[in-house]
């Protein structure tokens, strides 16, 4: 867990942004403090309406960047990327949406922590089970969570009838690894939770959260399948694979290797038509060579994920990696670099051969403006223009024809 601070400019669509974001961090368990000199993470969320602003952010930056990790996102960082870097600022600059992953360091997410469900206008938040199997070396989330405590499904079951009582039209599955789910019972309950939701009446999605891959490369067939054959399923699996080097998987103590998330990856290829793979790079880690840098170059480009959040290496207090020699801030920055062109080029493709089609979504959260934010069935995130949204309602299903797109997301117009 990190402790962040945000500073916010600009219009009130970049302060709902922000808020956005800090929703987001609290739901990760990470925690606000009041200054930069106490935050593990600093965020800058810019403004670049006049040349001015522009000066400005570039000075709020400079003094910002101090030792502490800082992030820079907003409207500068989207319009004027590279103008940090020539200004000397060592700071990542990411899109609104990337800032919470980034802040994780890698690390798994902490569901809230009650672990009750949570209604957010018409998502369900269904935490399945607190804490995680894993013991990855840089990881702090493990020692606020501990090892997971899983409920029964049939319990888990009640929860989705809740949300869906109450309103739900979208199911989002969440914890530290979904992929263990019952994995402390001696089960994996993950494909019977998912025949179950897949079993309840209504008309709804689930979207399946985080899960490590050496949770589901043993039910791999078994989700492929599921995916395939249930409807209210998005298509989609977020998978971090956080390295392409079995080495520097090692050292993190990932429990997985290289050739299984990629046989995961191939089950899904060879099992649906169309589905959407988000994973996460940690870059810079302590022990990454350059050769184990390129390997991840290489899986990046062979298996063309549609979501990617780049990380830079932090160290976590009191955790092994904390404990490694790193590697200096200019060579993080320039993988990091590296990966991230990489990773703009290969979601700029996928998003361009949407381009003409037509595709049913479903309205699920509001978006900058009065735009609307809507996914098709493999999750792929469809943003329709508040001129055009019209009077749609979020939970509301209708077509779209893709009309543009940008690094993050599709532009849809409803036909």
């Amino acid at each position: 867990m990190a402790r962040y601070y945000i500073e916010t400019y600009g219009c009130t669509a970049n302060r709902g942004e922000s808020r956005h974001i800090e929703r987001r961090l609290r739901d990760g368990g990470h925690r606000p403090v009041e200054s930069p000199e106490a935050a593990d993470v600093v965020i800058l969320n810019t403004c670049t309406v006049i040349e001015t602003t522009e000066n400005n952010m570039l000075r709020r930056a400079t003094e910002l960047d101090s030792g502490t990790d800082l992030i820079v996102t907003g409207c500068m960082a989207l319009a004027q990327e590279t103008a940090f870097e020539d200004a000397g600022v060592d700071a990542q600059v990411l899109g609104w949406d990337e800032v919470p992953q980034a802040v994780g360091n890698g690390e798994c997410p902490t569901v809230t922590p009650d672990t009750e469900p949570i209604l957010d206008g018409v998502i369900g938040i269904l935490p399945l089970a607190r804490g995680c199997m894993s013991d990855c070396s840089y990881c702090i989330t493990k020692a606020a969570t501990g090892r997971i405590d899983s409920p029964p499904v049939e319990r888990n079951l009640d929860r989705a009838r809740e949300l869906l009582d109450a309103g739900a039209q979208e199911i989002r599955i969440t914890g530290q690894d979904t992929g263990v789910y019952g994995l402390d019972q001696g089960e994996r309950w993950l494909p019977e939770l998912l025949r179950g939701l897949c079993d309840l009446d209504g008309d709804f999605r689930v979207r399946i959260g985080m899960a490590n891959p050496w949770g589901i490369y043993p039910v791999r067939e078994e989700i492929a399948t599921l995916l395939a054959e249930c409807p209210k399923l998005y298509n989609f699996l977020h998978l971090p694979v956080q390295s392409g080097s079995d080495s520097v998987l090692d050292a993190m103590r990932r429990q997985h290797s290289v050739a299984e998330f990629r046989e995961i990856v191939n089950t899904l290829d060879r099992t649906l038509d169309e589905w959407t793979l988000a994973t996460d790079f940690v870059v810079g880690f302590p022990t990454e060579t350059e050769a184990d840098h390129q390997e991840s170059v290489d899986l990046l480009e062979a298996v063309e994920p549609e979501t990617i959040n780049v990380t830079r290496f932090s160290k976590r207090p009191g955790t092994d990696a904390a404990e490694i020699k790193g590697l200096g801030g200019t060579v993080k920055k320039e993988r990091s670099k590296d990966l991230s062109a990489r990773k703009e080029a290969i979601v700029g493709a996928v998003h361009e051969d949407l381009l003409g089609t037509r595709r049913e979504v479903m309205a699920v959260e509001p978006g900058t403006g009065d735009s609307i934010q809507a996914y098709d069935d493999a999750y792929h995130r469809i943003v329709v223009p508040g001129e055009l949204a019209g009077d749609r309602s979020l939970g509301e299903r209708f077509e779209v024809t893709i009309t543009d797109h940008n690094t993050f997301y599709a532009f849809g117009e409803p036909v």
